[in-house]
């Protein structure tokens, strides 16, 4: 607008422009269409509501001449008596239910029978069972019992509770329908089996505990020779695993982390065996707290395998028994399946720099590791690998120490994680036997992070709680296989968040 024009020419103007025509119509034409379609929902909603009634009154066009009482209503009244102090009156009703499944039939809703008098006349009787003939030729009736009443007790003993007869006793006058079928048979009754699953579940609970027995044995420190004296003495309540109901039982004792073992004799079909064995293992005392005693119970079986009844492991024999002199101890013997294996041990220490992003390893030592070579030594390395949601990002190595079985390394492992990956990243270390012809055997293996579980979860929170400190730390080495099922089954769950991005170094300022 111009300095000398007018606001009532500049609104002339506007108005007359033809972009302000168009958009007027354009609104013009949304606020009709919307108009239509608001009527046209208006009218379809009515017709809805108004088609229910119609339908309904197609499908009951009307109430019936004589309305049909309730089942437990026509129960409750009371019967009709005759003014005749000499003649009972009998009332039947029937009424025409629909079956849940869709079938159709009349279901006798009760039999009331009313005796004013004792004695019936024989004449009223015939009539009464003519009646009742002409009646069941015309239609198919159900009978069911009738309310509990002192005036049908007479009536109900001839009629049974779980309607398992096919025809009713009315005084040996009154037949009904071998074709009537009782409306309890063929329906599910869900108490029974809850009761039978509440009796599965406590058998399977039961079952799960089983009792192994006890076992009782005595140790003694023997300060002259340094060894420990162990007298396995006996067994009492071992479970039968022979057919004749008893069992073979032996026992081995190990001393780990030595690989030798001791085994006391094989007694006969016996559940309550008296050993009184004793076994020496030289182990000097300064070493006896890192020690565990390990005993497992055999059942001896000359054509197969042996069972293995189950087992007792002590980790602290200082808090077992006073070691200076003889202790009788008793120990309950816990199921297992099969001989666990001793693979040896490693030592390591974690720390992080949260300002540098960096994750150092120091592999120190290891000790006790099985023999995988011939000699009965190994050529044992470290293998470290970073783990993210279930995907390999790196690894390093360590170096290769020659015939040992406690080799020592003192190396450093760095990886780069930033502060916001250390919850989605963990390791896995390995400890190989290095072979020079074919490939590199698995000793043992480990895992340490924050979806890790046991030791190498606490170690790795201890490490994230004291940054900047090298947080050192034992842990026992597992099998292969049995610590690849567990890892798979803890990182399934963490495939589903996507995949996180290489750990990277924090940006330099």
């Amino acid at each position: 607008m111009g300095p000398c024009e007018s606001p009532q020419s500049a609104c002339q103007h506007l108005w007359s422009s033809p972009s302000l025509y168009a958009s007027f119509g354009l609104l013009l034409g949304v606020f009709v269409v919307c108009g239509l379609a608001l009527l046209g929902l208006l009218a379809f909603v009515s017709w809805k509501l108004c088609r229910v009634p119609w339908r309904t009154k197609a499908h009951f066009p009307g109430p019936s001449p004589t309305p049909a009482c309730d089942p437990e209503l026509c129960l409750l009244q009371p019967p009709l008596l005759l003014p005749s102090p000499q003649q009972p009156a009998v009332t039947m009703a029937t009424e025409k239910v629909k079956d849940p499944m869709g079938s159709m039939g009349f279901l006798e809703t009760a039999v009331k029978i009313s005796h004013t008098s004792p004695d019936i006349p024989t004449d009223v009787q015939l009539s009464m069972r003519e009646h009742f003939l002409r009646r069941t030729q015309r239609m198919q009736r159900q009978a069911t019992e009738p309310a509990s009443s002192t005036r049908h007790n007479s009536f109900k003993r001839h009629l049974p509770r779980q309607m398992q007869s096919t025809s009713l006793d009315l005084g040996n006058d009154y037949v009904v329908d071998n074709d009537e079928k009782p409306t309890s048979i063929g329906r599910i009754q869900p108490e029974l089996y809850q009761q039978k699953t509440l009796e599965s579940e406590d058998s399977s609970k039961n079952g799960s505990s089983k009792n192994c027995g006890r076992i009782n044995f005595s140790l003694k420190y023997d300060y002259e020779n340094e060894a420990l004296m162990v007298n396995i003495l006996k067994a009492a309540d071992l479970p039968a695993k022979d057919l004749c109901g008893t069992s073979d039982p032996y026992v081995k004792v190990y001393l780990l982390p030595d690989r030798k073992k001791f085994q006391t004799r094989v007694h006969r079909k016996t559940l309550n065996p008296t050993f009184d064995e004793s076994f020496q293992f030289p182990v000097p005392y300064d070493e006896l707290a890192i020690r565990k005693l390990h005993m497992s119970v055999f059942d001896f079986d000359r054509f197969s395998r042996h069972d293995m009844i189950g087992e007792v492991v002590l980790d602290n024999l200082f808090e077992t028994s006073d070691l200076s002199r003889e202790t009788n101890i008793w120990r309950d013997i816990q199921y297992a399946t099969s001989e666990s294996v001793d693979l040896g041990e490693i030592m390591f220490s974690l720390c992080y720099l949260p300002t540098a992003g960096r994750l150092t390893l120091t592999v120190i030592k290891c000790r006790n590791l099985k023999a995988m070579d011939i000699t009965g030594y190994s050529d044992p390395y470290v293998k470290v690998s970073l783990i993210c949601d279930g995907r390999r990002l790196k690894k390093k190595k360590t170096s290769i120490k020659k015939n040992t079985l406690n080799p020592s390394y003192n190396e450093a492992i760095i990886f780069d994680i930033p502060p916001d990956s250390m919850d989605h990243v963990s390791l896995h270390i390995s400890v190989m036997d290095y072979d020079l012809v074919g490939h590199n055997e698995i000793i043992g293996v480990m895992r340490v992070g924050c979806h890790a579980e046991g030791l190498g979860r606490d170690h790795w929170n201890e490490m994230l709680a004291y940054p900047r400190k090298p947080i050192a730390h034992w842990h026992p080495l597992l099998e292969s296989k049995k610590s690849e099922k567990e890892w798979k089954a803890r990182t399934a769950s963490f495939d589903s968040q996507g995949s996180c991005p290489s750990p990277r170094p924090p940006a330099s300022p």
